[in-house]
Formats: C-alpha cells, structure tokens, sequence
C-alpha cells in the first residue's frame, strides 16, 4: 500500500509553491483559502500537508525542503495519527468497505463549526480538503459560505485536479497555487533515492508515470512491479498459461482484488501501449488493443461484469492480436 500524504516527509511536490507559501507567511500575508491545482498524483496533498504542519507548529527541517518537518516532531506525529485538535479533513468516507462517490453536506458542515472554536494547540486552525472535486453541490454550498466569511485564523487547502469544475464563486476567493508535471529525470532522480529501482527500471517506471511523483512511487512498490513484469511477459512473450492467468483472476476477489485487478488491466494497458509504437504495419491493431484495455474498468463496473471473465477476454484479444502480427 502506498504511502499517504499525511506521512510523507520526504517528497516535495514543487519547491516553487512551498516558497511563495513560505514567503506569504513570513510576509503576514498568509491568504485564508488556497486551491491547490493540478493532475492527479503531483504530490498536491502531500503539499497540503507539509503546509499544515508549519502553520500547526512543527518544528521546521530545511533539509527536507521550504516545508520540511522532522516525523518525529510532535505536531507531525498527532497529525499522522489523524488526532490533532486544529486540524480538520474532508474526504470521500469509506462505509462498508467502500468509498463514496462524494463529499457530503453534512462533512462539508463541520467547517463552521471547526472553525468557529479557536486553535487549541497552534496558531490557526487547518482544513485539507481533498478533494474538492469531490463536493456535492450541497457541500460546495455550504463551503462557500465559509469562504465567504473568512475564519480568523483559519486556513483552507483545496485539492483540486480539475478546478473548471468547481463554482467560479470558490475559485474567486481562493489564491491558487499550479503544480506543473515533473520532468522524467526529475521522477527517475526520485525513485533512485526513494526506492530500490536504479538505473534503465527507474528510467522506464519514470516514464510510465508521465510526469506524476505519486503514481511513480506507486508503480514502485513492489506489488505494482510484479504486476507490470507480469504484463510485459504476456505481452512480449508466448501464449499466455491459462491456469497462471485463472490463478491471477482468483486473486481479484473484495477491495484489494479490485484494486489489484485495475492495476493489472493499468499495466497491460502500458505494455500494449508500447508494442503498439515499436510494431511496424501492425500499430493499428496493438492500438485498438490499447483502447479497449483502458476502458475495460469503467465498462465493467458500469454493467457489473466479471473481473476473470473480463481479464480472460482481454487475453483473448491479446492473443489474436499477436497472431495477427506474427507474435
């Protein structure tokens, strides 16, 4: 499981946004509403969280950047352990072992009141919204009106992955901070430091990732590598073993298999993806291949297929594919 972006003390998503934040406090022009912005996986939370621990007091570390603080810290621990009085988080709730399609009215409500009280522990009181995406209209409403009213000594960090999707009356009342895609190098320089990947594997993971720290370090785990191994040998080698792939399939059962079973259809989808650049005359085919790959999930959460049965059809594309061009 990768890391979560409260206990990440290492990454530093943009050194740029944490100085001009950094700047803003040291200036007392500390903005109350921030709308953190940019694709997914660019470390904006992990950014929102760093943040927090220097408003909340933590002591801070240079060495692990403008908002670096020690984990062993005080402050960095309450908030790791998810306790800390002055900070608030609104995210998608997991009920039943799934997670909701939004962030309710009624999550959105506690904002008011959090930020009625004054800080108990630290100079301001802090909410992580992330995302803001993912607001019902009635949260975002309700989100509004504290952005309206700006606390007093309180601040709000909006995640945002698409922020022309959020009311332009919350986008008017929040200063913005971009995050921009990291070079590969920048992403393999990453991976080299943070992980047991060097050289060629580091340089191929980065480039997977697209520019995205998180989804690199989460191709990097260990689980991760398997699977795109996994794929790249059915992809690049022989007939498939049936009794490996049903003996996969068996392993896609509950939330963990889910996301075990969107992972593997991720990585085949990458290595499919490759073969379609590099196979002269026969693209077009690894291409449409590619298409149907990517959209496999969404088709199969929508009508409920079968995960094996949508894994073993893949495989029988995949399989047609190759002899159309001769392996």
């Amino acid at each position: 499981m990768s890391e979560h972006p409260r206990d990440r003390f290492e990454l530093i998503p943009s050194p740029a946004a944490e100085t001009a934040f950094v700047d803003s406090l040291d200036r007392g022009r500390l903005h109350h509403a921030w709308l953190v912005c940019g694709p997914e996986g660019l470390g904006k939370a992990t950014f929102a969280y760093r943040a927090a621990r220097r408003l909340l007091g933590a002591q801070p570390d240079p060495s692990r950047g403008p908002l670096g603080a020690r984990p062993s810290d005080p402050v960095s621990q309450l908030i790791s352990a998810q306790s800390h009085p002055d900070l608030l988080v609104l995210e998608r709730l997991v009920e039943g072992g799934k997670t909701k399609k939004s962030i309710s009215v009624d999550q959105a409500r506690d904002l008011p009141e959090f930020f009625a009280k004054s800080p108990s522990r630290a100079a301001y009181r802090v909410a992580i919204i992330d995302a803001a995406d993912d607001l019902n209209i009635n949260a975002a409403n309700a989100l509004l009106k504290v952005l309206e009213e700006p606390p007093e000594r309180g601040v709000l960090f909006l995640i945002t992955h698409a922020p022309g999707r959020l009311l332009a009356t919350i986008r008017s009342r929040c200063r913005r901070l971009t995050f921009q895609p990291w070079a590969q190098d920048a992403v393999a320089t990453l991976l080299e430091r943070q992980t047991e990947l060097e050289g060629d594997e580091a340089e191929r993971i980065a480039g997977m990732a697209r520019g995205s720290p998180g989804a690199a370090l989460s191709l990097a785990t260990t689980a991760n590598l398997e699977l795109d191994r996994l794929a790249r040998r059915w992809v690049d080698e022989g007939p498939v073993d049936r009794a490996e792939a049903l003996s996969v399939a068996d392993g896609f059962r509950g939330a963990e298999g889910q996301a075990r079973f969107e992972a593997l259809l991720d990585r085949l989808a990458a290595a499919v993806k490759q073969r379609s650049l590099e196979q002269a005359g026969q693209g077009a085919a690894w291409a449409d291949l590619w298409t149907r790959l990517t959209e496999a999930p969404d088709r199969a959460a929508a009508i409920n297929l079968d995960k094996g049965d949508l894994l073993a059809g893949a495989l029988a594309d995949l399989a047609r594919v190759k002899r159309m061009a001769g392996g």
